[in-house]
């Protein structure tokens, strides 16, 4: 989302320790014959994952391949401390032809800079 990056490592080295904690956690993945399995913990105490504990959440994502463009991601929250049981949910990823590339995140609603830069611009044009 916007500009996070994840870095998963799939070395099977240990997740860092327990005081080390970011909004996005940490990762570490392995693979289950042609799925990839990653676990994330650590996150930060502030991270809002509907309603978890940051201290004590535990995220399990498998990317499967299910067909020539399609990949099934299905994610398992475990969080003791905020529900009675983990609880899975998954969805469909499709990768799209060439006219269907991704649209650069960014908030243009509202945003007036864009606008003032091209009108400036093209004043400064006729003013040539």
């Amino acid at each position: 989302m916007i500009h996070e990056t994840r870095m998963i490592p799939l070395d099977a080295r240990p997740h860092v320790g327990k005081s080390i904690r970011t909004y996005m956690g940490d990762a570490r993945g392995h693979w289950e014959g042609d799925t990839l399995v990653v676990e994330t913990t650590n996150f930060k105490d502030q991270t809002a994952y509907r309603g978890a504990d940051g201290a004590t959440l535990r995220l399990i994502e498998r990317f499967k391949p299910i067909g020539p463009n399609t990949v099934e991601w299905s994610v398992t929250a475990n969080d003791p401390s905020t529900w009675v049981r983990p609880w899975t949910f998954a969805m469909n990823l499709t990768k799209k032809d060439q006219s269907q590339q991704p649209f650069e995140y960014a908030c243009h609603e509202g945003n007036y800079g864009l606008r003032n830069i091209l009108s400036a611009a093209r004043a400064e044009e006729k003013g040539k």
